[in-house]
């Protein structure tokens, strides 16, 4: 069987130098479209079972974040579903990927994948719960939908809670925690749930960036514009993802935001706050010290000691997610980091940081959100 690789699907991108040799496959990574940022591959390699394959991605070196490469191990799959570590080098401008396939057919990606398709089972699924309302806010650049769930309704009684995730298309472990934060919510047999439920509202964008994700890109939408960077100046034009859920944002007022990424170069799971935002002051930091410490009993997975040098008061950047809202609205608004890595605390060097452990973070994150919900 001739080998064959491509990247013609949902979320795939590398391009093809060389795949005469298995042992020499040349390859590099697509920039984001209109943009110059790229690190997010995901392709497939067909024809190469019991071969030695090495994949050399040459154009590693002009990645958005080059210490994301340093004991990084690409994510490989047979199944589509369970994404395993395989070797995986980085040396003079170069990554390269050794693995010798047991099957006809493997993929291999920077992190798991979650794709459209997947998405879109996602809301299918959360809508049919009793408790959720299933909207379309807007569209994309591309005409796909920016899909909002709201969990129970607003009265005066109740906290209005905002989650966000994968504002940037390649951070895919994002929607990952989202299943596991959805699949938790809405189950009528939690009782951490259900009382979470009764205290607050949620509004809830599984997926912040669309046509990213389809695309294949690491960081911007279909026009190559950063969307953690538009929160200030967020248009119709450049940035409809943001400007239609800030526009909800705005009817429905925040008294708790979280913003769901991934980190290219920490090892760890770690949370940023809005401390350089003007507005911020001393409750605002107990409320933020006092989600990270009940999130730290709900997960041995986060920590507190590693993350982001914190911005001095003032000095925020307010085109910045979290940053914007905490000034806007005087809530408590946070960026939540997973690695694309391994959690260095609690370290799985079949699977590193997985969907899997996604998910539970997810999850844990209601017990800190009922932990702090009647103080907000």
């Amino acid at each position: 069987m001739a080998l064959h690789i491509t990247d013609a699907f949902d979320s795939g991108n590398i391009e093809i130098l060389d795949a005469a040799d298995p042992g020499r496959i040349r390859l590099e990574i697509r920039k984001d479209n209109g943009s110059d940022f790229y690190q997010w591959f995901h392709f497939r390699v067909t024809g190469a079972m019991g071969e030695q394959l090495s994949m050399a991605i040459e154009n590693a070196g002009g990645a958005a974040y080059l210490e994301g490469w340093p004991d990084y191990q690409a994510c490989a799959s047979y199944d589509r579903e369970t994404w395993f570590r395989v070797d995986t080098e980085y040396a003079d401008g170069t990554l390269t990927i050794h693995h010798m396939p047991e099957a006809d057919t493997v993929w291999f990606a920077y992190f798991a994948p979650f794709s459209m398709e997947r998405h879109q089972d996602l809301i299918a699924w959360a809508q049919l719960h009793h408790a959720v309302e299933l909207e379309v806010i807007g569209e994309t650049l591309d005409g796909q939908t920016m899909d909002l769930l709201t969990v129970g309704e607003q009265d005066s009684a109740t906290r209005t809670i905002w989650v966000t995730a994968r504002q940037h298309p390649g951070e895919t472990m994002a929607e990952w925690w989202m299943e596991g934060f959805l699949g938790r919510l809405l189950d009528d047999d939690d009782p951490v749930a259900r009382k979470l439920r009764e205290q607050a509202v949620f509004h809830i964008v599984p997926n912040m960036n669309p046509d990213g994700s389809k695309r294949g890109h690491l960081r911007t939408n279909a026009k190559g514009v950063n969307l953690n960077r538009e929160w200030d100046k967020a248009t119709p034009e450049n940035s409809p993802e943001v400007f239609h859920v800030l526009n909800r944002m705005r009817e429905t007022g925040i008294d708790l935001a979280l913003d769901v990424h991934g980190d290219e170069a920490l090892p760890y799971n770690f949370i940023a706050g809005g401390e350089g935002a003007p507005n911020f002051d001393e409750r605002g930091q107990a409320l933020l010290d006092g989600y990270k410490d009940a999130l730290c009993l709900a997960s041995p997975d986060f920590q507190t000691e590693h993350g982001y040098d914190v911005d001095a008061p003032g000095t925020a950047n307010l085109s910045v997610c979290t940053n914007y809202l905490a000034n806007e609205f005087k809530c408590l608004a946070m960026t939540l980091e997973m690695p694309f890595k391994d959690n260095a605390d609690l370290p799985d060097p079949e699977f590193g940081w997985s969907p899997e452990r996604c998910r539970k973070l997810g999850a844990a994150n209601l017990d800190a959100m009922l932990a702090l919900v009647s103080e907000l």
